[in-house]
């Protein structure tokens, strides 16, 4: 058996170029650049539809969608699926809260008034809300930092609704926080017991799961009605492709490479880009009261996550 022996330019032709570093660089940090623009699209594309169609029908679109491609994809991928009638149920129980309770919360509030750059203000807490749960019920220790950290994002949000009365707007923002619990309940409950699931067939069960449960709803109550305009089809293909499954797949894949804490620090960017699409899409405003309330609010948030 001869071995072949590189000399040393061909050696150093393997090596990656100074181009390639960067390049791998770059794609890298496009990555979470990618999960905020996506992220925080998904408030404005829900706004856009819902004048279209109710809620619920359009979780049941937008879930559907996700659902369908998901289950193909793993199907075809060879994904590996529960064994155990118990890790079907606990994919269904994450499913109905993080997917379901959470988003029925959010677009009913949308479609009563609440602007899209609040609603991502108040799920931007929730990695603040998510130690405060895993303290509560994983007897995870939650440092002073991340009290502070709460209380200060919790006075964020008193502003911005502060600067709006809630006379006729206090259901919105009360949907929009069980919404944020729906959310970080489903994000603990996965954590304790769906840690090792497979992202294809996992979501896909999850969606599948959500799809049923709100069109056992929707049916009855709104009828399946949807105005077929151009902005449904639009924001329903963004929701259910884009959002639902690009969106949540850059996460995983971020905290799969070890970037947990930058994907916390993330979200205390959503809630001002959230603002920003929804001032240049939709023409929302924010005064000057509720600009200070989204500043307290990210400060907060990145004031948690940063390191020591």
């Amino acid at each position: 058996m001869s071995t072949t022996v590189l000399s040393p330019c061909a050696a150093r032709s393997f090596r990656p170029s100074t181009f390639d570093r960067l390049l791998s660089a770059a794609a890298a940090s496009s990555l979470p650049l990618l999960f905020i623009l996506l992220w925080s699209s998904g408030y404005v594309a829900g706004k856009l539809a819902l004048p279209h169609t109710g809620p619920l029908t359009l979780l049941t679109l937008r879930f559907g969608l996700a659902a369908v491609v998901l289950l193909a994809v793993a199907m075809t991928t060879g994904a590996p699926w529960p064994h155990r009638a118990r890790g079907w149920a606990h994919l269904a129980v994450v499913g109905l809260l993080m997917q379901v309770l959470h988003f029925s919360c959010i677009y009913f509030a949308l479609q009563w008034g609440l602007s899209a750059g609040v609603a991502g203000l108040l799920i931007g807490l929730m990695p603040l809300a998510t130690a405060l749960g895993a303290h509560l019920w994983l007897a995870e220790r939650i440092s002073r930092r991340q009290m502070l950290a709460l209380l200060g994002g919790l006075a964020g949000v008193g502003l911005v609704i502060a600067d709006k009365p809630l006379n006729g707007a206090w259901t919105a923002y009360a949907v929009a926080g069980l919404g944020l619990l729906g959310l970080v309940a489903g994000t603990l409950y996965q954590k304790r017991f769906c840690a090792h699931m497979d992202l294809r067939s996992g979501a896909g069960v999850q969606m599948a799961v959500s799809a049923l449960a709100v069109a056992a709803v929707a049916w009855p109550t709104e009828h399946f009605a949807i105005d077929w305009a151009p902005e449904l089809i639009g924001s329903w293909l963004w929701l259910g492709l884009v959002n639902s499954i690009g969106a949540f797949s850059l996460m995983f894949i971020m905290i799969r490479r070890g970037q947990a804490g930058q994907v916390a620090r993330l979200f205390f960017l959503i809630p001002g880009v959230s603002a920003l699409m929804g001032f240049v899409l939709l023409g929302e405003r924010l005064e000057p009261l509720a600009l200070a309330g989204f500043g307290l609010s990210a400060l907060a948030v990145c004031f948690a996550a940063a390191k020591r």
